[in-house]
């Protein structure tokens, strides 16, 4: 599937991708937070209009986060890492993000039943926004470190690198 992609796309710097979950992470990443502070300035200007873009990139963020779980829930058996990372890391990096799909597609239903914002609660599904971003970025921390810390996603140092604190 990476071959197929590679030639579709017509980008050679995708040969040293493992998988293709790090070309997909970082929409959903960017739109369910930006999705949150949209929600809060819509409810601080009180304009209906900021609302309805909030409710659209929730919808597209979780729609982004079910292709960035599914790819790296397909990918994570062939990621060379060390069994103490995988351990440390890559376990919790898969059932926070999980969770934090979940927990997203929760919210988007809730926004369906009274869209653009639910007037019932509102208080409470800010919060919870809130609490969906401070999710995704512990989700995103320890991809982060398998990539940076550890060469998850690449082929600039031998492999597999043992777990360190």
């Amino acid at each position: 599937m990476l071959e197929e992609l590679k030639n579709l796309l017509a980008l050679p710097e995708l040969e040293h991708l493992q998988n293709i979950h790090p070309l997909v992470v970082h929409f959903p990443v960017a739109m369910l937070p930006g999705a949150a502070l949209l929600y809060y300035s819509a409810s601080l200007s009180r304009r209906e209009s900021i609302a309805w873009a909030a409710m659209w990139m929730l919808v597209l963020g979780v729609l982004g986060a079910v292709v960035a779980v599914a790819t790296g829930l397909y990918a994570a058996p062939g990621v060379m890492l060390a069994p103490s990372v995988k351990n440390a890391l890559l376990e919790r990096h898969k059932w926070v993000m999980v969770g934090a799909l979940v927990f997203s597609a929760g919210l988007m239903l809730w926004v369906a039943l009274a869209p653009p914002m639910p007037s019932r609660g509102r208080g409470v599904f800010l919060l919870l926004l809130a609490a969906l971003t401070g999710l995704l970025v512990t989700g995103a921390d320890y991809g982060g470190r398998m990539v940076f810390d550890y060469n998850a996603g690449g082929y600039a140092c031998g492999q597999p690198i043992e777990f360190t604190r």
